[in-house]
């Protein structure tokens, strides 16, 4: 009977935990289709981010990173157009770097080399990259 019973409480105790584990892990996850279609978007925006970020500077041509430029771009206006609760302080740190962005790449000159363009970009993409980061803690995204 003692057997029995210990048995039975540990089953217990171990269903809990189970519960309990599954009950962080789906908090950790969006809990509305806004938000996981949000969280979708903000990946596809740091992936592009990165795309930029990542382009050999002794290689990339200005059409690349006019290409990869875009990208961002659009990801954003995804982004921006979200309907889900999204902090306000999150969706701004994203729109003002997004733009600190576009304002680079806007200002540089018609000869710049792709290496010039990429040094010049860097900070704004890293400062991007961090605040989409932010964000996707801030909803939880998985």
């Amino acid at each position: 009977m003692n057997r029995l019973l210990a048995t039975a409480v540990s089953t217990a105790a171990a269903a809990l935990l189970v519960a309990g584990g599954a009950a962080s892990a789906s908090a950790a996850e969006p809990t509305d289709d806004a938000t996981t279609k949000l969280c979708s978007s903000l990946t596809e925006l740091k992936a592009d981010n990165a795309k930029l970020r990542e382009l050999d500077p002794a290689t990339a041509t200005k059409d690349q990173i006019e290409e990869a430029h875009k990208a961002v771009q659009d990801d954003w206006t995804t982004v921006a157009k979200s309907t889900a609760q999204f902090k306000a302080a999150h969706k701004e740190a994203i729109k003002n770097a997004t733009k600190d962005v576009k304002k680079t790449y806007d200002g540089l000159p018609g000869d710049t080399t792709g290496a010039e363009a990429l040094t010049k970009l860097t900070p704004n993409l890293q400062n991007l990259d961090e605040a989409v980061a932010n964000a996707q803690t801030g909803l939880k995204c998985g």
